[in-house]
């Protein structure tokens, strides 16, 4: 019993030595995107992931894995961040969805093939090397990406096209997100969902060993359920839109994991059917959060405010694990502080501004001083 807390106890660390990187690194990376772009800020990220990664693999002690995992967090959070960016700053916004929801698609995929990777993989330096080797293909592939039109131009490398901001020559920074009313309110709520989503997602991860199955099963079955999950979010997006899939998502996923309190833990297996649904809906939620949080902050906060949102989705990453062993104090400890993170973020989505078909703001005035921007059909074709 001894060397299974210890053991939990390691395993927790890692987890949040793994995340700890990626929190300073949300706000780091942003500085990278207005000094080399998106392209090349995606290229270092990839660098970085791919350098420590291996070497993780090729430590000989804790201290060294760990500091090796704390790196590699650095480039993960900027994969993540850069990717998302580049995305929106070139697809149209009848397709924005599509694009969006198609892009995380590698996530499951790659979510469901690690257990099977890992099942015949016994030996951790060769799965860590094994699970680092696809960002070979990503660098590969990074010669055939554009870099952001918006970046060319803001930074005068490009004069084909103009582009008119409000004070494009001003440098903007995360002051701004807090210095006008609307902005303030903004930052405070999505900070409040990002919170709420990256919480609960990772808190259902982390906690994967407690529904009585085998782990890897587990595993595969959480991977597999992301692929419908992409498909019921892609139709709520267009159906109901942003605001209501990405609160309804939480509020469902937060539901799973209450009601999963009250299941015996010798149904195995059907606590992990409910622990799935609720997967499903977390993905969901996680799915929706990039695409809706680009569209509420205004073209020239877009990097810093999903930068920030980020930031705090991460934090909520750290405290997960933390959370989990709770349960040594009471059970359901943990389900229950998951479940009213999640129905609180759920709830606070219901304060922010639909998106859908909303033509986004370019500036901060137009954030203050809102007004319906509809998208008529002859417009998405020439708005970005």
């Amino acid at each position: 019993m001894r060397k299974k807390e210890c053991l939990s106890v390691v395993s927790c660390l890692c987890k949040q030595i793994f995340v700890c990187f990626s929190n300073s690194t949300d706000l780091f990376i942003i500085f990278l995107y207005h000094r080399f772009g998106r392209k090349n800020s995606l290229l270092v990220s990839y660098v970085t992931t791919s350098l420590f990664g291996f070497t993780s693999a090729l430590s000989y002690n804790f201290i060294m894995f760990a500091v090796m995992r704390f790196l590699t967090g650095f480039g993960i959070a900027g994969i993540s961040i850069t990717s998302i960016v580049l995305c929106i700053e070139w697809v149209d916004i009848k397709h924005r969805t599509k694009v969006g929801v198609l892009m995380s698609l590698d996530w499951s995929i790659f979510t469901a093939l690690l257990p099977v990777v890992a099942y015949f993989v016994n030996d951790w330096r060769v799965l860590t090397a094994t699970a680092t080797s696809p960002l070979i293909l990503a660098m590969i592939s990074w010669w055939w990406l554009p870099e952001s039109a918006r970046w060319l131009i803001s930074n005068g490398k490009s004069l084909s096209n103009v582009i008119l901001v409000e004070n494009e020559n001003r440098k903007y920074s995360y002051l701004d997100l807090v210095r006008t009313p609307r902005m303030r309110r903004l930052a405070i709520l999505t900070a409040i969902v990002w919170f709420g989503v990256a919480s609960t997602y990772y808190g259902i991860i982390f906690n994967v060993s407690g529904f009585g199955l085998n782990i890897y099963i587990t595993q595969l079955i959480y991977g597999l359920i992301e692929l419908p999950a992409k498909a019921l979010i892609y139709f709520a997006m267009n159906k109901v839109g942003r605001r209501s899939s990405q609160g309804g998502a939480l509020v469902l996923t937060g539901l799973c994991i209450f009601c999963n309190m009250f299941v015996p833990q010798d149904m195995g297996l059907f606590r992990t059917a409910v622990g799935a649904l609720g997967k499903m809906f977390a993905e969901a939620s996680f799915t929706c959060v990039y695409l809706y949080t680009t569209e509420l902050y205004p073209t020239v906060m877009r990097q810093n405010g999903l930068g920030y949102s980020s930031f705090m989705g991460r934090i909520g990453v750290s405290i997960s694990p933390l959370i989990i062993l709770l349960e040594e104090v009471w059970g359901h400890l943990p389900s229950t502080i998951f479940s009213l993170v999640a129905f609180t973020g759920g709830l606070t989505c219901y304060l922010l501004p639909e998106t859908q078909n909303i033509r986004l703001p370019e500036t901060i005035e137009e954030v203050e001083h809102p007004r319906r921007r509809s998208i008529s059909a002859s417009d998405e074709k020439s708005q970005p």
